[in-house]
């Protein structure tokens, strides 16, 4: 997901997407220890989206504040 996407995304949808990527990277990581798992890759791309959600965050509150 590209930082231009999540920041069209109300918070909302922010929220929403933060906790479907942590229920998702918590099966994934079960997947891993039991040998199931297909894509190693999707770990990696979900961790990074999840940090671009909480940078995305971030930025929203410093310019709260600043107003």
């Amino acid at each position: 997901m590209k930082m231009s996407e999540i920041k069209q995304m109300t918070d909302a949808e922010l929220e929403n997407l933060e906790q479907q990527l942590l229920k998702e990277r918590f099966n994934l990581g079960v997947q891993r220890r039991t040998g199931h798992l297909q894509n190693s890759a999707r770990v990696r791309q979900i961790r990074r989206d999840n940090a671009r959600i909480k940078t995305e965050w971030k930025s929203r509150e410093t310019k709260n504040k600043a107003v």
